[in-house]
């Protein structure tokens, strides 16, 4: 059973900037799509960004387009969420999710889906401040 652990969630003013880590307790495979979702209090759990091992084709909400990178070291099974230009609206608790299926490339297009991922962490909390 692979676990995830999220790590560097943090309080930041806007305008800053987070590194999140989520590190898997064991090898997630090829062609799997691992992704960071986010839940703010009172709201629906939105996907953020996502990654396909297949090819490394990234995806990202259109209100992250442009601020957030999300990336993967293999070698670590880890999957980082970059985040720059943090604004209060980015204030949640962040999760990282695995949809640990061997998949096609256009599998993937409904990687925001949360109830396509079968894995997920504890959450990292963000607060960005105004």
């Amino acid at each position: 059973q692979v676990q995830l652990v999220e790590s560097g969630g943090g309080s930041v003013q806007a305008g800053g900037s987070l590194r999140l880590s989520c590190a898997a307790s064991q090898y997630t495979g090829n062609n799997n799509l691992l992704a960071w979702f986010r839940q703010a209090p009172g709201k629906e759990r939105e996907g953020v960004a996502a990654i396909y091992t297949g090819g490394g084709s990234t995806y990202y909400a259109d209100s992250v387009k442009g601020r957030f990178t999300i990336s993967q070291d293999n070698a670590k099974n880890t999957v980082y969420l970059q985040m720059r230009g943090l604004n209060p609206d980015d204030t949640a608790m962040y999760y990282c999710a695995a949809d640990l299926r061997r998949l096609s490339w256009w599998s993937v297009r409904t990687w925001y889906d949360p109830t396509r991922f079968g894995y997920w962490g504890q959450g990292t909390q963000v607060t960005v401040s105004s």
